[in-house]
């Protein structure tokens, strides 16, 4: 592209691999339908994981699999960069109707109102309800997510464990607190 790098991608989910297709400067990017497995034979400099994604893989053995994935498409000196909400803030006890409600008016589609609810936490697991009313005609969606809330030392052992060292924990810059941002290398092993 315009600034000299080459940007791919990937995405599992059709309905965001459309959208963001869409966006502003989206003609730069190379973009995936697919998971992890598809960066074969991929070799990149960076790898991001954004929108706090590392939380929707529930077991260790899932989220080791991304990570080993990543870490194979990754050159010698590269960097995954990836944000996980830490769990001692309980960000789940602000994910209620009242505190998530908004509404949009969206071309083509008309108003659309937007809320969580129905929270359940069961150890690390924290489920619950993304609601999506659309106004045209009343008709109401709702989507059931399960996120995992680890440990910082819990992720550390999962980046160690396939084959990452930590390089650096920093905060979120535009939320302070709330989150981990994880930044490891690919090779040697030198931790923070």
């Amino acid at each position: 592209n315009r600034e000299g790098f080459e940007v791919t991608a990937l995405e599992p989910a059709r309905a965001s691999l459309d959208k963001a297709r869409s966006k502003p400067g989206a003609d730069g990017v190379r973009w995936i339908h697919g998971d992890a497995q598809a960066l074969f034979p991929m070799q990149v400099d960076l790898a991001f994981m954004t929108g706090n994604v590392a939380q929707v893989f529930l077991g260790d053995g899932e989220f080791e699999a991304v990570l080993r994935a990543i870490r194979s498409a990754l050159k010698p000196g590269g960097f995954l960069v990836f944000e996980t909400r830490d769990p001692a803030r309980r960000a789940w006890l602000d994910w209620t109707g009242e505190k998530t409600r908004r509404q949009r008016d969206l071309e083509g589609i008309g108003i659309v109102e937007a809320w969580n609810e129905g929270v359940a936490v069961a150890g690390e697991r924290v489920s619950f309800f993304s609601c999506f009313r659309f106004h045209r005609d009343d008709s109401l969606f709702r989507s059931k997510s399960t996120l995992r809330f680890r440990r910082k030392d819990d992720v550390i052992r999962s980046l160690r464990a396939t084959g990452f060292r930590v390089d650096e924990i920093r905060d979120a810059p535009d939320r302070p607190g709330r989150e981990f941002v994880f930044i490891a290398g690919a090779d040697g092993q030198r931790d923070s």
